[in-house]
């Protein structure tokens, strides 16, 4: 954790430069949390444990299956480091791969979705959000946007289950007190989601929905979406900055 006044400093893993933290940035930068970014897509060294001075540990989506180490031979390297995080009480958050990073390395498992999942859906929150501290933010069925097609099947021992989804039993949840892995993409826009889905159209039609549609549907709920995870973005930094004061 940090030892000076400086600005809370979390360190962030990009595992796919179509990935990237997008919103989230934005949000985090209001409030005064300071980014750096490994490009592990890009050939930037992942070590297997968080270096000195960070006070969280992001990992955002890829193209990649959580599994696939000989896709992406950082992959490793990046649960060891998460596991260690949320162990030591570093706050985690894990977007989309990122929490099924988190589920692996954790002792989960993650499988092929019995069905996938594009563009906007509505969460379905389980009780256990009124306690939570960032999915208490949240309003009744938030929506949000997703593009998957893997799942985190069973989760690590622990784990609280905070939303799921007809499709998608496991949207997000929560580990030990400052760790929480979603299934979704708080952080894109309809131009991300658009990208996405001309760039993987065979996902989009799987999961009945054309590329166009999907960035259709995205760019209708935007104000909305910003709306719904601004403040849930804003409570994570909270929980960095109350971890690092200690």
């Amino acid at each position: 954790m940090s030892t000076s006044s400086s600005a809370p400093r979390i360190l962030v893993v990009r595992n796919d430069e179509t990935d990237p933290l997008a919103l989230l940035a934005d949000w985090w930068q209001e409030v005064g949390i300071e980014i750096h970014e490994i490009k592990a897509d890009a050939g930037e060294f992942v070590p297997d444990s968080l270096p000195e001075g960070y006070d969280g540990l992001v990992l955002l989506g890829g193209g990649m299956s959580a599994w696939e180490d000989d896709v992406a031979p950082w992959l490793p390297n990046e649960r060891a480091m998460t596991a260690r995080a949320i162990s030591d009480g570093t706050p985690v958050l894990g977007v989309c791969l990122g929490g099924q990073i988190i589920t692996i390395a954790c002792g989960g498992t993650v499988e092929r979705a019995g069905q996938g999942e594009v563009g906007v859906v509505e969460l379905q929150l389980t009780d256990q959000v009124a306690t939570d501290p960032i999915f208490a933010t949240l309003p009744a069925a938030p929506p949000v946007a997703e593009f998957h097609i893997d799942e985190m099947k069973v989760l690590p021992e622990g784990a609280v289950v905070l939303a799921s989804t007809d499709a998608c039993a496991h949207q997000a949840y929560r580990l030990g007190d400052r760790a929480w892995a979603l299934q979704f993409h708080p952080e894109i826009d309809a131009t991300i989601m658009g990208s996405w889905a001309d760039g993987e159209p065979e996902i989009a039609e799987r999961c009945g929905m054309s590329p166009g549609q999907a960035e259709a549907v995205t760019a209708a709920r935007q104000e909305e979406l910003v709306a719904t995870w601004r403040p849930f973005a804003h409570a994570w930094a909270d929980v960095v900055r109350s971890a690092a004061a200690e």
